[in-house]
């Protein structure tokens, strides 16, 4: 069984799970070619069923169903591996039984089917770890295991026709508990040398190969005191034609490299920390096609996997994470699974019994730049302030009582804020061409100051001083349209304090009339104008913070407004928005509820009149932030994204064009990420929209990149500046490259994400 996965975050979300049936319990997965179609298949070996599960590729990243193969009672398997044993050119498979002290060919027809398992005796080592290798240089492949139970390795040397040699054992020292093997010529001497991860001991143990066939004791490389080392790979991490060595180290919660010498010897360990998770298994490979090898690495208790993107010298990037879905990531294999020449990744999640697929792509933001704001950045809007075609930036700042206006220069960097200084901690900001001068104007809230204040555009970027209209108690959100059809932009205000909405209408000449006020539910917190009624004529919808419920008031066109019709919605609803969900040219309303952890939908059926909420879901304790809309499937129906600050995670809710909605697939952010805001867009120029979030508690902005089908990337994470915490974000195509970049909105300071290319991955499927 398996589950698709949407993606997410600077990689996109992942899809609903199908639920698991049964626990195999894999342990460890390797990749290869079984039927001879060009195309990678995998083998899983499952410990607790005692089997392996040969899955068929189709070419696509996907997998047909397992055949399985007994590996006999008692058994578990706990490692796999492959390599054509019996020169008849068709890959085999062996795999280290545990649990019987064996280990068991498999030898493959060809066609993907193999024959029942062989066995050969390991003694009493409880054999945990298995290779292939031609350790002789007979052209014939060999076999290594790693025995957990003896404090050894042992090598199997072929015969040819698949037969082996009983086993000849190397002890790795008392107590060392080896756990992993990998294999390669460290002193370019044409022999082969292996090299060993000893968890119990805390150390990297190598055995150089002698021209007969033996090898000689081990010496041993100190990974610190306390580090448990459980997996290595090897790789020509600095390009200096010395096989180096990447080590997981799961007791210190740090990746390391022993870079080699080339003299028999390698330095002391560089050390890359991995976050803080516990690293358990690790591969390299050149994941963005930059010819330097990068590192993978599973993260045992916490749902993501890392990769560092090396630079060719032996040090690394930062690293970036890729959501898993499980907190047993266990064992990882390397290669082309979609045969598009780039390197994908599969994972093995031990305490779901399932195996991600994530598939390699080079998408993703470059490093921010910075732009410094007033104090605080709370609210923010785009538009043309100066009619160059050029989008440009105003932010209002809580703290210092201003504006900051950034004019873009089109290639996705602007030029220094301009501020002009408006109330008392100004709140929302909107823009709109108040003064029908064809050039963009300015409104604010001013949450202390009760009053909004209004700066008229000369159309060259720069502002008049501030005019200043008084409104109700601590205004926090505002909207424009034409309320009395006479072509002049009007305000309205939601004014939490004084319990009601403010309505000043626009004289067409940058002023405007005294406010009317219209009474709504206790604390209005967030406001939207729409056609409710589809009579032509806007109407306002507002949240009610406190008394739980929306209020719709309808627009008669003459710039009053009908009483307000109140719906009950989620407790304390912070955050509104508006879209024909049902396909019918009516807009509805959907409503992000803070308290109840959950959106509530309401549907618009007869000329203003809603239908009873539906509320779904956002999952215990998720503290919805902001939810907003859009196609995120290509299916022109309308679909819904949330901020989940509670649960870490954004929230996606599918439409299917008739006012439902599936169940919320959840895109994880990043344990204490705290998501305040969402933007979406096409951030990679390919036409599908991608979702971008603010992580209030980590600092950063993650990228989910789409892929026009419901699936998204697992999230890749961008720091932010200053050191600080992004409050809220807006999207936009700065550069005029068509591709959308985004701002943040941070204390003291706002970031662009510039977009480029560079490296990603999408989730696809996690199959059990």
């Amino acid at each position: 069984m398996y589950r698709l996965v949407p993606k997410c975050g600077l990689n996109f979300r992942s899809i609903a799970q199908k639920p698991v049936e049964y626990k195999y319990g894999p342990r460890s997965v390797a990749i290869g070619d079984f039927d001879n179609d060009t195309v990678l298949d995998m083998v899983i070996a499952n410990h607790i069923m005692n089997k392996i599960a040969v899955y068929l590729g189709h070419g696509n990243g996907t997998f047909k169903d397992p055949t399985m193969y007994s590996t006999g009672s008692y058994s578990s398997p706990y490692m796999v591996t492959f390599g054509d044993f019996n020169n008849d050119s068709r890959l085999d498979i062996a795999v280290a039984n545990f649990g019987t002290n064996n280990i068991g060919i498999f030898h493959g027809f060809g066609n993907g089917s193999f024959s029942s398992q062989i066995e050969f005796s390991t003694g009493s080592s409880r054999p945990i770890a298995i290779i292939a290798f031609d350790f002789n240089n007979d052209a014939l492949l060999d076999i290594a295991t790693a025995n957990y139970g003896t404090h050894s390795i042992s090598i199997f040397y072929a015969y040819g026709h698949g037969n082996f040699s009983p086993p000849i054992t190397y002890s790795t020292g008392y107590n060392s508990l080896p756990s992993s093997l990998a294999a390669g010529d460290f002193n370019n001497d044409n022999y082969v040398d292996l090299a060993i991860a000893n968890y119990g001991t805390n150390n990297v143990g190598v055995l150089f190969g002698n021209s007969n066939r033996t090898f000689e004791q081990q010496i041993t490389f100190s990974t610190s005191v306390g580090s448990h080392p459980y997996s290595i790979a090897v790789g020509h991490l600095n390009a200096d034609n010395f096989l180096d060595i990447a080590i997981a180290n799961s007791g210190t919660h740090q990746i390391s490299v022993l870079i080699n010498n080339g003299n028999t010897s390698f330095a002391n360990q560089a050390i890359y920390s991995n976050d803080f998770t516990s690293p358990y298994a690790i591969g390299v490979g050149d994941f963005n096609e930059d010819n330097q090898l990068d590192i993978a690495i599973t993260n045992n208790g916490i749902e993501n996997i890392c990769i560092l993107l090396g630079y060719g010298n032996a040090s690394f990037k930062n690293p970036i994470m890729y959501r898993t879905g499980s907190h047993s990531s266990i064992s990882i294999a390397i290669g082309d699974l979609n045969k598009d020449h780039r390197l994908d990744i599969v994972v093995v999640n031990n305490d779901t019994g399932s195996i991600d697929i994530l598939l390699g792509q080079y998408e993703g933001f470059s490093n921010q730049t910075n732009y410094p704001t007033g104090r605080y950045p709370y609210s923010v809007a785009v538009g043309d302030f100066n009619n160059d075609t050029r989008l440009d930036i105003v932010v209002a700042n809580l703290d210092s009582k201003d504006v900051s206006v950034l004019l873009g220069y089109g290639n996705g960097s602007f030029a220094q804020q301009t501020n002009y200084s408006v109330g008392s901690s100004p709140q929302s900001v909107a823009v709109g061409d108040f003064n029908n001068d064809t050039r963009l104007d300015i409104v604010i809230t001013n949450l202390y100051s009760s009053d909004v204040s209004v700066l008229l555009g000369y159309g060259n970027g720069s502002f008049t001083k501030q005019t200043r209209y008084s409104v109700g108690s601590h205004p926090q959100s505002v909207a424009v349209g034409d309320f009395n059809n006479d072509t002049r932009l009007d305000i309205v205000v939601a004014n939490e304090f004084s319990n009601d909405v403010s309505v000043l209408l626009g004289y067409g000449n940058g002023s405007f009339t005294k406010q009317t006020r219209y009474s709504v539910g206790s604390s209005p917190y967030s406001v939207a104008v729409g056609d409710f009624n589809n009579d032509t004529r806007p109407d306002i919808v507002v949240t009610n913070y406190r008394s739980k419920d929306v209020s719709v008031l309808l627009g008669y066109g003459n710039s009053y407004f009908g009483k307000e019709t109140r719906y009950s919605v989620g407790s304390y609803p912070s955050s509104v928005a508006v879209g024909d969900f049902n396909n019918d040219t009516r807009l509805d309303i959907v409503v992000a509820n803070y308290y109840s952890d959950n959106v509530s939908v309401l549907l618009q059926y007869n000329r203003g009149a809603i239908a009873n909420k539906m509320a779904y879901a956002s999952g215990g304790g998720s503290s919805l932030q902001c939810v907003v809309i859009g196609d995120l499937n290509n299916d022109t129906n309308m679909d819904i994204v949330l901020a989940n600050y509670g649960t870490n995670n954004i929230g996606i809710l599918l439409g299917y064009g008739n006012g439902n909605f599936e169940n919320q697939m959840m895109l994880s952010t990043g344990i204490n990420s705290h998501p305040t805001s969402i933007a979406i867009g096409d951030f990679n120029g390919d036409s599908v929209v991608d979702i971008a979030v603010a992580n209030y508690g980590t600092k950063q902005v993650g990228m989910m990149l789409g892929y026009g089908n419901a699936t998204f990337t697992s999230q890749t994470s961008e720091g932010t500046s200053f050191d600080s915490r992004p409050l809220a974000m807006a999207s936009g195509d700065f550069n005029n490259d068509k591709r959308s970049e985004i701002w943040l909105f941070m204390y003291y300071v706002i970031d662009l994400k510039p977009n480029i290319r560079t490296l990603s991955f999408r989730f696809i499927h996690d199959y059990s």
